[in-house]
C-alpha cells in the first residue's frame, strides 16, 4: 500500500513539473493581444432615413460632381448603401467602355490604409512589434533609432523618394523598385535623412515603401499574397489587387484634366505607398471590416487612429496609417486621400455615426477632396466652411502636393517654388448638428 502511494505521489510530481514547464515555453513566447470578437450590429436605417441620405448625398454630389468627373462615389450608413453613382469612362480618350461598379481605380495614398493594418495585423499577430527598429528587418539600413511606428506615423525624418530618387541620376528608362529604394537609402544616408528619427511629422512616400518590405520580411510573403491572403480573399474584395507589370494592359488608366492618358513612368512600380486599384463598394467592405471586430481588436483600432503629431496645434493629425481631423467639440473624423498622377481619391470614415464616404476619380478631378464635407450631414463635424479642393500634405511633384510650396531637392539645397492656385471660397452650412444637402451646399441670404 505505501508503495503504491509512493508511485501516485511521483506521478502526481511528473504531471505537475510537465504542468510548469509547459506554461513557462507559452510565457516566452510572443505576447498576442487577444481577439474580441463582440460585435453589436449597427441599427438598421428607415426608409425615411435611407431616403432622406439618399437625397441629400445626390443633392451634394451633383454640386461638385456635375462638370467632367470620371470615377465612382459611394456613400454608406450603418452598413447600408444610401448613395451610389458612377460616371464617365475606362477608355476616356475614346469614350468607350462605361465606368461600372466593378472598375478598380488606383487609390494612391488611400493604398496606405492597407499597408499600415497588414503592419498591425502581424504586430497583433505576434510577427513583429511596431516598436522594432527597422535595423531589425531590412538588413543595411543605416539609421539607428529608426522605429516601424515613425515609418507609419510619418515621424521617421526620411525624405520622399519621388524627390530623392528624382534628383539621383537614376536611369528614367528603367522603374525603381522598393529594393532600389532601400539601397539608396544605405548608400545615401545624408541625403535621404532630414529630421532625427522621431523629431516631427513630415509625410513621405518613403516610410510606405519601407513598411511594404517589412511586412514580406515579417510574413514570409510577398506584399501582395499577404494582403490577399489577409484582407481581400476573406472580405471577397473580388475586385481589389496589388499592381504589377502583368496588370498594365488591363488596368484603369489615370487621365489629365484635359483628357490624354498618364504614361508609365520610372517610379510606377514601388508599392505600399500606393499601387493598390480597388472600387468603391470594396472599399466599403473594407470599412466594414475595420469596424466588425473580426480583423483587429479594439487595442489594435485605438493605436491606429490615436493622433501623434502635436507639433503645430490645429485640426489635423496622423495616427497609423490614418489621417484625421480632430474638431474642437471633440468629435473625429477618420479618413485618407490620395493623389498619384491623375488619381484622386477621399475614403472618409464617420466611426462615431457608422457611415462611410468614398470616391474615386482617375482624371485629376481635386473636387474628390470636398467629398468630407458630405460629413456634416451625419454628424456635427464642422466641415462646410473648410477647403478641401486641395489634397493638404500630400507629396509634391508627381504624386500629390503641398499646394502653397513645391519642394525640389538637390542633394542638402532646398529651393522653393510657388505654385498657384485659383482661390476657392466654399459657402458656410447653417450650425445645425445634422445638415440637409441644402445646408451643406448653400448658404442662406442674409436678411
Amino acid at each position: 500500500m505505501f508503495l503504491l502511494k509512493t508511485l501516485f505521489y511521483k506521478l502526481g510530481s511528473i504531471i505537475l513539473l510537465a504542468s510548469s514547464c509547459g506554461q513557462s515555453a507559452q510565457q516566452q513566447k510572443p505576447v498576442q493581444q487577444k481577439q474580441d470578437t463582440t460585435i453589436i450590429a449597427p441599427p438598421a436605417i428607415s426608409e425615411d432615413q435611407l431616403k432622406h441620405y439618399g437625397a441629400a448625398s445626390q443633392h451634394f454630389f451633383d454640386s461638385i460632381l456635375s462638370h467632367g468627373f470620371n470615377g465612382g462615389v459611394i456613400v454608406a450608413k450603418n452598413g447600408q448603401v444610401v448613395y451610389e453613382h458612377y460616371n464617365g469612362f475606362k477608355k476616356l480618350e475614346r469614350k468607350v467602355d462605361s465606368v461600372d461598379s466593378h472598375t478598380a481605380f488606383h487609390l494612391a495614398s488611400v493604398s496606405k490604409t492597407f499597408t499600415a493594418m497588414a503592419t498591425l495585423k502581424l504586430w497583433q499577430d505576434g510577427k513583429l512589434s511596431i516598436d522594432d527598429e527597422v535595423s531589425k528587418y531590412l538588413v543595411g539600413f543605416p539609421i539607428q533609432g529608426l522605429t516601424i511606428k515613425m515609418l507609419l506615423s510619418h515621424r521617421s525624418g526620411l525624405l520622399n523618394y519621388v524627390h530623392f530618387m528624382d534628383q539621383s541620376g537614376w536611369d528614367k528608362k528603367k522603374y525603381v523598385t522598393n529594393q532600389d529604394i532601400l539601397q539608396y537609402i544605405i548608400n545615401h544616408r545624408s541625403q535621404v535623412q532630414g529630421a532625427p528619427p522621431g523629431k516631427r511629422f513630415e509625410y513621405s512616400n518613403t516610410n510606405y515603401a519601407l513598411l511594404a518590405l517589412i511586412i514580406e520580411k515579417a510574413s514570409g510573403e510577398s506584399y501582395s499574397e499577404y494582403l490577399s491572403k489577409t484582407f481581400f480573399q476573406p472580405l471577397q474584395m473580388n475586385d481589389t489587387y496589388v499592381f504589377n507589370l502583368s496588370d498594365l494592359p488591363t488596368s484603369t488608366e489615370s487621365y489629365k484634366r484635359n483628357g490624354r492618358p498618364y504614361r508609365m513612368e520610372y517610379l510606377d512600380v514601388v508599392y505600399g505607398d500606393k499601387n493598390i486599384f480597388s472600387t468603391p463598394r470594396d472599399l466599403l467592405k473594407w470599412d466594414e471590416a475595420l469596424r466588425s471586430g473580426n480583423l483587429f481588436t479594439k487595442t489594435t483600432l485605438d493605436s491606429a487612429y490615436m493622433p501623434y503629431s502635436f507639433e503645430k496645434p490645429g485640426k489635423r493629425n496622423y495616427g497609423l496609417g490614418w489621417r484625421m481631423l480632430l474638431i474642437p467639440n471633440g468629435k473625429k473624423l477618420i479618413y485618407h486621400n490620395g493623389w498619384w498622377h491623375g488619381n484622386r481619391t477621399a475614403f472618409v470614415r464617420l466611426i462615431d455615426e457608422d457611415a462611410t464616404i468614398i470616391a474615386l476619380s482617375n482624371n485629376d478631378y481635386t473636387k474628390v477632396y470636398s467629398s468630407k464635407k458630405l460629413a456634416d450631414l451625419f454628424g456635427n463635424y464642422e466641415q462646410s466652411g473648410e477647403n478641401f479642393d486641395e489634397n493638404e500634405n500630400e507629396p509634391v511633384g508627381r504624386g500629390g502636393g503641398e499646394p502653397a510650396v513645391q519642394k525640389t531637392i538637390v542633394h542638402k539645397k532646398v529651393v522653393h517654388r510657388k505654385t498657384v492656385h485659383k482661390k476657392v471660397v466654399h459657402k458656410a452650412a447653417a450650425p445645425h448638428k445634422h445638415v440637409t444637402a441644402k445646408h451643406v451646399v448653400k448658404k442662406k441670404k442674409k436678411k
